[in-house]
């Protein structure tokens, strides 16, 4: 069989759900499966079940390697390092282990930085060179490209955009600090912010409730609704995730910046306030100088295409 016919083999590993997918050079989809991620407890149990599906998808067609984006995930290791959306502790050696089990090369890094190079290969910023990709879900992570490569640091985590300060003493984020841009824009964020606005004044909306929020995909459809509050709610993530991103574009100038995940799915109603908040802090040289847009990737399997194109990326030869 030519090598034309090859796939690699592309996983997204969330907080919630897993989703592993057979995928060709083009950026198609040929099968794929979900597993539930916090159905384990051990992540043994849990590599064991990823390495069944990927023999069985493997059965399609002949696989070349392995792709992985994962929370907290280290390239130059290929390690899992205390993530805190996932049941598991510790250092994790995820790509070791699957390469051991499957006899396949095997690449890891961080859910945000798989999204960047999904971006650069299949989605609208093929033939950008300064980009970044913003990743709004559970959490919030960026994957930073500058000069056509992917910025990884000395540490191999440059781009933790979600954990450095947006507010000095502000909320409790999941990794142990306070004020985190992620405890204010992300789902969780998101919930936040509305359960603030509830306090503050009366709404004539749907919510009545801080329980009444969640899942946050209920004040996406609210909003879209006309839910004041869930617009409003919105207007405020937005206006935090701009202002943020005119402090990171101070330092990288990029020429783009796509925002990717679940939060994305409210549209314009989290676009346009990001695109009025860059503006309103951008540095003035920098201004008109940066598009914001939703991922091209947002409608596909997005973290199972840009885990495939890491794979496709480190093994090309």
């Amino acid at each position: 069989m030519s090598n034309d016919a090859e796939a690699v083999i592309g996983i997204d590993l969330g907080g919630t759900n897993t989703e592993v997918g057979l995928v060709d050079r083009e950026g198609k989809i040929i099968a794929k499966k979900n597993i539930a991620t916090q159905n384990y407890d051990l992540f043994s149990g849990w590599v064991e079940a990823v390495a069944k599906v990927i023999r069985e998808l493997g059965k399609a067609q002949p696989i070349k390697a392995i792709g992985i984006g994962a929370p907290n995930g280290n390239y130059f290791h290929g390690t899992i390092e205390r993530a805190p959306n996932l049941p598991w502790l510790g250092v994790l050696p995820l790509a070791d282990m699957l390469s051991e089990r499957l006899k396949l090369p095997a690449v890891l890094t961080n859910d945000a930085n798989a999204a960047a190079i999904g971006e650069m290969y299949f989605g609208k910023a093929r033939g950008l060179r300064n980009f970044m990709v913003v990743t709004i879900g559970t959490g919030l992570g960026s994957g930073i490209v500058v000069n056509g490569e992917l910025l990884y640091g000395h540490t191999g985590f440059a781009g933790e955009m979600g954990h450095t300060t947006l507010r000095p003493g502000g909320r409790q984020c999941t990794c142990g600090r306070v004020g985190c841009l992620e405890a204010y824009v992300s789902a969780r964020g998101l919930i936040a912010n509305a359960a603030e606005l509830m306090a503050t004044q009366e709404w004539d909306s749907p919510f009545k409730t801080e329980a009444d929020l969640s899942p946050p995909v209920k004040i996406c459809e609210a909003a879209k609704q006309g839910d004041a509050l869930s617009i409003e709610a919105f207007r405020v993530t937005g206006e935090y995730l701009g202002e943020h991103i005119a402090d990171v574009a101070a330092i990288l100038s990029p020429e783009a910046v796509f925002l990717f995940g679940g939060l994305t799915k409210a549209g314009k109603f989290i676009l346009e306030p990001t695109r009025a908040a860059l503006q309103k802090y951008l540095l003035n040289v920098l201004e008109e100088s940066i598009r914001v847009e939703i991922s091209a990737l947002r409608e596909t399997n997005a973290g199972i295409v840009g885990a495939s194109a890491l794979a496709w990326n480190e093994f090309k030869s």
